[in-house]
């Protein structure tokens, strides 16, 4: 029935749309970031001299 069709193109977007949104989440926060504190001790070590 061509009178279902703009039915069918919207529920193929907003399913498409929902996969979209969640690979995306998942890759962000699937990724382990390095806390800059981990950083800084190891140059504050480095630039404090102990003569």
């Amino acid at each position: 029935m061509p009178q279902m069709a703009p039915m069918n193109w919207l529920t193929l977007f907003i399913t498409f749309s929902f996969i979209f949104l969640m690979t995306n989440s998942l890759n962000f926060f699937s990724l382990m970031y390095i806390t800059i504190k981990k950083k800084t001790e190891k140059s504050k070590n480095m630039t404090n001299w102990k003569w």
